[in-house]
This record gives C-alpha cells, structure tokens and sequence, in this order.
C-alpha cells in the first residue's frame, strides 16, 4: 500500500542548466548531494516558499485602480482607443510609456524587500503587452503601436526586483478574446471569448512560447515561472486540454520553467487534474495551481458577519489535503463587504481587519506554496483594505518571521543544526531499516536509498535557509532565511534528478522528505 502510494506522488521532473555549488559539504566526497546538480540561485528563487504582492494594473490597465491614468475608460483597450482619438498616437505612447517606467520607485521596491519581506512579485500582463506583432489580427490591433516599449519595460521590472533578490511570476492576466468576461482581461465585451476560438487558443499559446523563449535566453533572469491564464472562466470548454498543448509547447523551449494554471474557479477538479497528469507522461515542467480566495464578492459570504468569515479561515483549502500538489493562492485581500461590516459595530472593524489579514496569512502559508496580496499600487494609496502597503504597515498582513531573522540568527541556527545532523540521521536511518525489517523480514529492500535521500534533502534544506547571508541570490548579503515552499515539485525534481527507479524509488523520496523536515524542525521554520 505505502509502495503505491509513495509512487503515486512522484512524477519526472526537469532538468535545469546548472551552475557550481556555492555550498560544498562537509565531506563532498561522500555527499549524496554531490552527486545531483548543485542548487543554483534561480532554484531557491522559483522554489522557496513566496511572500508576495501583485503589482496590479501597471501593464493592464484597470481604471478602479488608476482612474486618472485614462479617464472615462472601462478597460485597457477603451482606454488607449480613446486616448489615442482624442490625444493622438504619440501622446497616448508617451503616457502610457511613463506609467510602465515610473509607477514602482526605487522607495518602492526598499519597502518591498525591507519591510514587507517579499520574496516575489506576480506581475499581471497583457498578450498586447508582448508589443505590436501580438496584436495583429486582434481588436488591439488599431492601437498596436502605443505598445512598441512596453515589452522592455516588462524586461526592466524583472530585473530591477532581480537586483533585489525578489523573484517575478509573468502572469497573463489577459489573452485573446478574454479567458473570462471580466474587463480585467483587457476589454470591455463580457465575453470570455479565448476558449470557443481556435485562432485566440494559438495566438495564447504562441505569446507564452515567445516569453519561454526569452526566458531561455536569459533575458528574463529571476522569472520563477509563467502563469499562462489568470481566473479562467468556470466549467471553460476545452481548458484542460489547452493547458496540456501549451505546457507541451514551453516544454519544447525549457523544460525547467514552471507552468502556473488558473482552477477556473474549482479547486478540486484542478487538484484531481494535476494528480492524473503528474502519472503521466507529459513534459516534466512542474506544474503550480493558482487559487483565489476573496470573501467580499457572493453573497453566501456578504451573508456573514466578519467573525463568521474569520472563524473560516483555518478551515480553508482541505481539499490538499494528502494530495501531493502545489498550489498558490494567487490573490486575496483583507477587503469584506458592507454587509458584513454592517453586522459589526464600527469601532470593532479595525481589529477584525487585523484579525481577517492575519488568519489569512497564516493558513496560506500552511496550505501553500506562497500567496499573493491584491495589490501592491493603486492611485490611491495607501490602498486601505485593496492595499498591501497599508496592510503591511497596520500589521494586518505579515511575511513568516523567519523571511525577518538577522543574519546572526540565521547563521547561529544553522550552527546549531550542523551539530545534531549526525545524531538525527544516524537515528532517522535506523528507524527506517528497523521498521521496514520487522514489517518485511527477510524481503530485500533497498533501505540505504532512504538514507541518501535523507542526506540530500537535508543539505537541500540548508543550503535554502542560508542562502540570503551568504549573499547567494543577488551578490548581497541580506537579513532572512528561506525554505523549501514548492515542496512536492522540488521533490520530483530532485527524484528525478537522483536516477533512482524502480519499486523501492519511495524510499529515496521517503528519506528526503525526512531530512528536510527534520534541519526545517532544528532551525525553527
């Protein structure tokens, strides 16, 4: 039974183009990780558990958060086609131009790194964003040419986060023809028109192979990965099976990059989908489901007063349950309805905000890769319960204490942790050869498989924990640790990675698993 279930969890994975270790062992001459490709920074900026911020509507344009930007729009496309009838071509190029360049300061992204203690941004875009060849054939085609800089601005952010060690998630937030009605998706027709269409379907997958490929080039150092739909529509004809082609075709480029898939607004069928795929035989590009948690927008939750919807919270996401897959909650926010205020009294609601941002933090970092706060800039900032300064700044919305640990700490925990790894695998490993042994006597198994994988996902876990005081992810040493966040596919990377087969490969997984658990268990994380 363990023996199926051990590999039903495990699926191939990449292989990533792989740099000297900055981290030797203490003996790597007998390091089971020696022998696997070493950990690189691009790694622990793709796989390390997120604490993040979208940047919002900076290259789709959303006239709730900037209503000054385009006045009298609806969306990104009735925006710039007036803009441009009224204040011509270049006008429209030169406004827009200066949004994508300027909105995020240099302040900006120190508060970022300094007091939100961010590890990543996810960056909404546009199909049209990829510039003016994207847009033809398009109802963005008759403004094309207003896009001609807004790629390199794309190229800008990402490597100004990059600079700072805060990885970017390209999200595109609108594709041809809509993946849902909503004019977030770029235009104001109330149609989620990508999924009937053929022609939109290609041009999609074509706009995400193009970042894949810019990706492979190193033009876009510090992508953790390409979200290839943003909130597709509920029950969409045909998703899956698109997701499927465009996951074969980024393969095709890289392999190593991994694919964000929106659940259309159901979990569960997204979980049972990725736990069929991972058995498959598919590309190995490690797959991330994208969840999005609002409680302001139904009316089952404008039904609740707001210790009701609080009271939730530690309830959410069971449906992860055992199921081996990983999953972001891409946006939520500490916004409630004025319904559910209206069961309150108004001096109750600060703290009740409090209370909701913080349950929220902690159950998505328990459940979850990492999670998203929507949104980092609007026009009015500091953005109240939309706003992620202001939550950060309140206290209602908090990174985990250990992305804050000084560089002392870190290094004296990691001290700490060298000095029982000896004790703690000598007795892991003896506990698994003894169980095993009495449960199968005499049946050959392959037990020193679990003790190779314990000795690597351990190193992997140290190497993740340290690595922001030896200054690994951007040249500079900076306060924090990390750990594994994207557990189950850094897991079938690093299987994969090992060569282990055959029936008795979950010992090798089993064994890592252990490992990591135990250094995150004696550094506190």
């Amino acid at each position: 039974m363990l023996k199926a279930k051990m590999k039903k969890l495990l699926s191939s994975t990449q292989s990533l183009s792989l740099s000297k270790d900055p981290y030797p062992s203490s003996s790597p001459q007998t390091s089971p990780q020696a022998s696997l490709p070493p950990i690189t920074p691009i790694d622990i900026t793709r796989y390390r558990q997120h604490h993040g911020v979208n940047l919002g509507s900076l290259f789709v344009h959303e006239p709730w958060l900037f209503p000054h930007l385009f006045p009298s729009s609806t969306s990104e496309l009735s925006a710039l086609s007036t803009s441009v009838s009224r204040h011509g071509l270049s006008s429209t190029t030169s406004t827009l131009h200066s949004h994508h360049l300027n909105l995020i300061t240099s302040s900006d992204f120190d508060f970022l790194v300094t007091q939100a203690k961010c590890t990543s941004i996810r960056l909404p875009i546009g199909f049209f964003t990829l510039g003016p060849e994207f847009c033809i054939g398009t109802v963005f085609e008759a403004v094309k040419d207003v896009y001609k800089e807004s790629w390199s601005a794309v190229r800008e952010i990402v490597e100004r986060a990059r600079e700072r060690g805060v990885g970017v998630l390209i999200d595109f937030h609108a594709l041809p023809g809509g993946a849902n009605p909503h004019m977030h998706s770029g235009t104001s027709s109330g149609k989620a028109g990508l999924w009937s269409s053929s022609k939109n379907l290609a041009l999609a997958k074509k706009c995400i192979v193009f970042v894949a490929e810019e990706i492979k080039r190193g033009k876009l150092e510090g992508v953790i990965g390409i979200q290839i739909c943003n909130e597709a529509a509920y029950g969409a004809k045909g998703m899956w099976d698109w997701y499927e082609d465009v996951i074969s075709a980024v393969g095709g480029v890289d392999e190593g990059i991994p694919i964000y898939v929106s659940d259309g607004w159901d979990l569960k069928r997204a979980v049972e989908w990725l736990g069929k795929r991972k058995e498959g035989k598919g590309r190995r590009n490690p797959v991330v489901i994208d969840t999005h948690k609002y409680y302001t927008f139904n009316e089952s939750d404008r039904a609740q007063s707001p210790q009701q919807i609080i009271a939730r919270i530690p309830s959410e996401l069971k449906v992860l349950d055992g199921k081996g897959v990983t999953v972001v909650v891409g946006e939520w926010s500490c916004v409630l309805d004025t319904k559910t205020w209206s069961r309150v009294r108004p001096e109750e609601k600060q703290g009740l905000v409090k209370e909701f941002g913080l349950a929220q933090s902690k159950r998505w970092r328990e459940k979850t890769a990492g999670s998203y706060f929507w949104t980092w800039k609007m026009e009015w900032m500091d953005g109240g319960a939309w706003g992620f300064v202001e939550q950060v700044k309140k206290g209602n919305v908090v990174a985990p204490e250990y992305m804050g640990w000084s560089v002392e700490i870190v290094k004296e925990k990691g001290k700490v942790a060298r000095e029982k790894r000896e004790e703690l695998g000598v007795k892991a490993k003896r506990a698994h050869e003894e169980y095993w042994g009495k449960k199968f006597p005499g049946k050959k198994m392959e037990h020193g498989w679990f003790g190779e994988g314990w000795d690597v996902g351990w190193e992997d876990a140290e190497v993740f924990f340290g690595s922001r005081g030896k200054g690994l992810l951007d040249g500079k040493v900076r306060e924090g640790a990390d750990k594994i966040g994207c557990f189950e596919i850094w897991v079938q990377k690093r299987q994969w990675e090992s060569g282990k087969k055959g029936a008795f490969v979950w010992e090798w997984e089993h064994g890592f698993r252990a490992g990591m658990a135990a250094y995150e268990k004696c550094v506190g994380i």
